[in-house]
């Protein structure tokens, strides 16, 4: 029970902070669109991660020098753009939030969730660095699995109660200035993540 708590606490922590990954997955729970399976997504993505992380197989990332430097820039480009466009939309007056709008498809949504996170190399030093570590500190192999799974099933609780949690702050949103800061704010955290991961480059 006790690695199985840690790991949770580990997994949690270590997602809390505001990033790109949950600041888009926040913004489809605002809009309601395509909730569950970007959670899905978000999800499995992390804990095949901490799976392969607390399996010892950390040491791929350092066994390619080239590797973190190429995810870096990778991600920076594409946070650059999708901040852009949410800049624009923010310009337009926040008419993806009227009635009838149109919204972005299904495969749009999980294309975008999954660059979020295979091209954010954060989430590689979390899961493969910081989970990997923590769990060599249980050097068996039951003690190992549980910590694994407490980390991954604190990735399904995270995502799924942003993802749904969102649409409370609905009725708080629903004036099309409201929309237009947090398109204003989900931007510039973008483009300050990819700043900073060229600056880290």
């Amino acid at each position: 029970m006790i690695p199985a708590l840690t790991g949770f606490f580990t997994g949690f922590s270590i997602i809390l902070a505001i990033g790109a990954q949950n600041a888009f997955v926040l913004r489809q729970g605002l809009l309601r669109a395509h909730v569950f399976w970007l959670c899905l997504l978000c999800s499995v993505s992390d804990a095949i991660l901490i799976v392969i992380g607390v399996a010892g197989f950390g040491a791929f990332v350092a066994a390619l020098p080239w590797l973190p430097r190429a995810m870096s820039l990778a991600g920076a480009a594409f946070l650059i753009v999708y901040g852009a466009l949410r800049f624009r939309a923010a310009l337009h007056g926040g008419e993806s939030l009227k009635a009838g709008a149109s919204q972005p498809t299904l495969a749009k949504v999980l294309l975008a969730g999954a660059a979020f996170t295979w091209l954010n190399p954060h989430v590689y030093l979390d899961t493969l660095g910081i989970v990997g570590a923590v769990s060599t500190g249980y050097p068996e192999v039951a003690d190992k699995i549980a910590f694994g799974i407490g980390a991954a099933f604190a990735s399904f609780v995270f995502f799924f109660s942003l993802g749904y949690g969102a649409r409370l702050l609905a009725p708080l949103l629903k004036k099309p200035r409201a929309w237009q800061i947090i398109e204003i704010t989900i931007g510039a955290t973008m483009w300050a993540i990819a700043l900073g991961l060229i600056h880290s480059a």
